[in-house]
C-alpha cells in the first residue's frame, strides 16, 4: 500500500510537470514526464494521448502513428481519430487520412477542418467547397479568416484546373492571401490585366502586414513575396513579355526560397521559355523539379506538365532513349492523353522514321476516336513534310467534323491546286456546299418556306464560282453565280460576274442580263474631279487648259524656270580637260576592243634585266624621242593636257617632271637610293 501511495504521489508530480511544460510549449520535456508516467502504468489512456500529442508537436508524425497503431485496444478510433488522421495527412497518406475521418463516429470541428484539407489535396474541389461553406456557416471563432482564405483557394483551383467560372463569394479582400487567391481565379478565366492588379495589391498588403513586426527582416519579406512575384512573372509570360518574366523568375531563384513547389514551377516555366534554345540552362533547371517532396506540393496537372517538358527537353538534347522512356511512362499513366504520343512521333521524325511515326499516330487514333481530329491533323502535316500532298488531302478529308469548315475547304483547295488536281478541288467545294444545304434543311424541319442561306454558305458558293472561272469551268461557275444572284438580285457585283461569264458562252444571254444592270445615271458618282486631283494622295495632276494673264502668268513662268534650274545637273569633267581637243570616240570601249590596241609587249623588261654588269643597260634599249613619235596616238587620259605633237624635242611622259613639283624631291630620292642596302 505504501508503494502504491508513493507511485500515485510520483504520478501526480509528473502530471503537474506535463501540464506546466504543455502550457510553456516545451513538449520535449513534457514527453519525458509522460514516458515516466507510462512506466508506472503502460495502458494509461490519457498518458498515451499526451504522448501522441507531444510527438506531433515535435514533428515526429511517424513515431506518433506507431504509438497509435501499437495501442489500438486502448486508443480506439473514437478517442484518437483526429490525431491519427492528422499524422496520416502529414505523412502524405491522404487516402488513409480520408478513411480515418470517415470512420470516426463523431465528426468534431477539428475533423471537419482536416476533412476540408484532405479533400483539397485529393483535388475533390466541389466537395471541399461544400465542406468549407458548412464550416464558415456553423463556426464562430478566431479562425474565420483562415477558413475564408481556404475557401478562396478552392475557388481559384476550380477556375485554374477545371475551368469553372467562379462565383462571387462576397469575401472582403482584407489580407494579401485573399488577394492572391482572387488573382489566381482571374488568371484561370484569362483576365490577366485584372489579375496583375490584384497581385500588386496583394504585394502592398503583404509588405504592410509584415513591416509592422520589428523582428521581420527585408529578406523575410522578399521570401514571403516570392510566390506573388512568381505569379506576376507567369502573367508576363502569358502576355508574351518573356524577357521580363525570365528576369523575375531568376530573381526569385536567387532568393533560394524554401518552398520546393514554388521552385519547381518556376524552373519548369523557365524551361518552357527556353524551348529548344539554351538547353544547358534548362538541364540545370530540371534538377529543381526533381527535389524531394515536390510531388506533394503540386497538383496532378502541374506534375504532368513538368514530366511532359522533361520528355521534350530530352528530345531537344538528342537523348532519344530518355525521351522514349519518359513519354512511354506518361502514356502508361494517362493512356488517353494525346501529348505523349505526339512526343514519340516527333522523336521518330527526328530519327527520319516518318512511316513509323504515321503508323503510331494511326494506331492511337483507332484506339481513341475522341482524339482522332488532332491525330489526323498531325498525320497530314507529316505527309506534307514528306511531299505526299495527295495523301495528306485524303487524311484531311477523312475528318468529318472539319470537312465543311471554311479553313479546311481553303486548305484542301490550295493543296489540290498545287497538285493541279482541279476536279478534286471542285469536289471539295461541292461537298461543303451540300453540307450547308442539308444543315439548312435540318434546321428548317422540312419547311418549304424559302429561307435565306447563311453567310458562310454564300461565301463558299462565291469562292467556288471564282475558282471555276479562274480554271476555265465557265458553265459550272455560271450555275453558282445564278444561285448567288437569286439570293440577292440587287447584288450588282454578282450580276456583272454572271454577265462576264455568259459573254464567253452565250452572248445573247449576256445581253439579256445586261438589261438588269442599273443605268449609268443612277451609277454616276458625284465626285469633284478637281478636288480629287488636288488631294494629298493624288499622284498625277492634270494641268488646266486656259491662258494665264498678268502677274500670275509671270509667276507661273518664274516657278517653271526655278524648277528647270533645279532639275539641271552639270556633268563632271576631267581636271585637265581641254575643250579644243576632240575626245577619243572609242573612249567608252574597253582597251582590248579599241581599233588601235596592239596588245601587251610581253618580255620587254625581262630582256633588259640581268644582262651585263650591275647598273649597265643594253645598247638596243636606249630611249629615243624620235622613235616614240611614230607610234600611234593614244586616247587622252583624264588629267592629261592636249595631245603630244610628234617632234624630236618632246620629252616622253615617263621622263616629264611633274608640274609644280619641288626641286628637293629628286635629291631626297637620290639620298634614299644611296642609303639603301641590297641593290640589284
Amino acid at each position: 500500500k505504501m508503494a502504491a501511495a508513493a507511485g500515485a504521489a510520483a504520478a501526480a508530480g509528473l502530471w503537474s510537470e506535463v501540464n506546466r511544460c504543455g502550457q510553456n510549449g516545451d513538449f520535449a520535456r513534457a514527453l519525458k514526464s509522460v514516458n515516466k508516467i507510462l512506466q508506472i502504468n503502460k495502458d494509461d489512456v490519457t498518458a498515451l494521448q499526451c504522448k501522441v500529442v507531444c510527438l506531433i508537436q515535435n514533428g515526429n508524425f511517424k513515431e506518433a502513428l506507431g504509438v497509435i497503431n501499437t495501442h489500438t485496444k486502448v486508443l480506439t478510433s473514437d478517442v484518437i481519430a483526429f490525431e491519427k488522421a492528422y499524422c496520416e495527412y502529414r505523412l502524405n497518406r491522404i487516402e488513409s487520412a480520408l478513411k480515418t475521418i470517415q470512420s470516426a463516429s463523431q465528426q468534431t470541428d477539428k475533423l471537419k477542418e482536416l476533412y476540408g484539407q484532405v479533400l483539397y489535396r485529393l483535388e475533390r474541389y466541389d466537395d471541399c467547397l461544400a465542406a468549407y461553406r458548412d464550416l464558415i456557416r456553423n463556426s464562430q471563432d478566431e479562425y474565420e479568416e483562415e477558413r475564408k482564405t481556404n475557401l478562396s483557394a478552392v475557388v481559384a483551383a476550380q477556375s485554374t484546373w477545371e475551368k469553372v467560372v467562379p462565383e462571387d463569394l462576397g469575401l472582403r479582400e482584407a489580407t494579401y492571401e485573399l488577394c492572391y487567391n482572387t488573382a489566381c481565379a482571374l488568371i484561370g478565366q484569362g483576365k490577366l490585366n485584372e489579375a496583375m492588379k490584384k497581385l500588386q495589391k496583394a504585394e502592398e498588403l503583404c509588405r504592410q502586414s509584415l513591416s509592422e513586426d520589428s523582428d521581420v527582416t527585408e529578406e523575410d519579406i522578399e521570401a514571403e513575396l516570392a510566390i506573388i512575384h512568381g505569379q506576376m512573372a507567369y502573367i508576363m509570360q502569358l502576355q508574351g513579355r518573356t524577357e521580363d518574366a525570365l528576369q523575375l523568375y531568376n530573381q526569385i531563384i536567387k532568393l533560394k526560397p524554401t518552398d520546393v513547389g514554388l521552385l519547381a514551377v518556376i524552373a519548369n516555366n523557365i524551361i518552357t521559355i527556353n524551348k529548344d534554345q539554351n538547353v544547358f540552362d534548362s538541364k540545370k533547371k530540371v534538377k529543381l523539379t526533381n527535389a524531394e517532396g515536390v510531388e506533394h506540393k503540386l497538383s496532378k496537372k502541374q506534375l504532368q506538365a513538368i514530366e511532359f517538358n522533361k520528355a521534350l527537353l530530352a528530345m531537344y538534347t538528342n537523348q532519344a532513349d530518355q525521351c522514349r522512356k519518359l513519354s512511354a511512362s506518361l502514356q502508361s499513366q494517362s493512356p488517353e492523353h494525346l501529348l505523349p504520343v505526339l512526343i514519340q512521333a516527333a522523336q521518330l521524325c527526328r530519327e527520319k522514321q516518318h512511316a513509323k511515326a504515321v503508323g503510331l499516330l494511326q494506331d492511337f487514333a483507332d484506339q481513341h476516336p475522341a482524339n482522332a481530329v488532332e491525330i489526323k491533323l498531325t498525320m497530314a502535316q507529316l505527309k506534307i513534310a514528306q511531299g505526299s500532298v495527295t495523301k495528306a488531302c485524303m487524311i484531311l478529308r477523312s475528318i468529318e467534323e472539319l470537312q465543311h469548315k471554311p479553313g479546311m475547304v481553303s486548305a484542301l483547295v490550295t493543296m489540290y491546286s498545287h497538285e493541279e488536281d482541279i476536279d478534286s478541288a471542285i469536289e471539295v467545294f461541292t461537298q461543303a456546299i451540300q453540307w450547308y444545304q442539308q444543315y439548312q434543311a435540318r434546321t428548317n424541319h422540312g419547311c418549304c418556306v424559302f429561307q435565306p442561306k447563311s453567310p458562310v454558305h454564300l461565301s463558299l458558293i462565291r469562292e467556288a464560282a471564282n475558282f471555276k472561272l479562274k480554271h476555265g469551268r465557265k458553265k459550272e461557275a455560271i450555275s453558282d453565280l445564278e444561285e448567288l444572284w437569286k439570293q440577292n438580285p440587287k447584288d450588282v457585283h454578282t450580276l456583272a460576274q454572271l454577265i462576264s461569264a455568259y459573254s464567253l458562252v452565250d452572248p445573247e444571254k449576256a445581253k439579256v442580263l445586261s438589261k438588269h444592270l442599273p443605268s449609268s445615271d443612277t451609277m454616276s458618282l458625284k465626285v469633284d474631279v478637281d478636288a480629287l486631283e488636288n488631294s494629298h494622295g493624288a499622284t498625277y495632276v492634270r494641268k488646266k487648259a486656259g491662258k494665264l494673264t498678268g502677274d500670275n502668268q509671270q509667276k507661273e513662268q518664274g516657278q517653271g524656270e526655278v524648277k528647270k534650274k533645279k532639275k539641271k545637273k552639270k556633268g563632271k569633267l576631267p581636271k585637265n580637260y581641254d575643250p579644243k581637243v576632240t575626245p577619243d570616240p572609242e573612249r567608252w570601249l574597253p582597251m582590248r576592243e579599241r581599233s588601235y590596241y596592239r596588245g601587251r609587249k610581253k618580255g620587254k623588261k625581262k630582256d633588259q634585266v640581268g644582262k651585263g654588269t650591275q647598273g649597265s643597260t643594253t645598247t638596243g634599249s636606249e630611249l629615243d624621242a624620235s622613235r616614240t613619235a611614230s607610234s600611234p596616238p593614244t586616247s587622252p587620259r583624264p588629267g592629261s593636257g592636249a595631245a603630244v605633237s610628234a617632234t624630236s624635242n618632246v620629252i616622253p611622259p615617263r621622263h616629264q617632271k611633274p608640274a609644280g613639283a619641288p626641286a628637293t624631291k629628286k635629291k631626297q630620292q637620290q639620298k634614299k637610293k644611296k642609303g639603301a642596302k641590297g641593290g640589284w
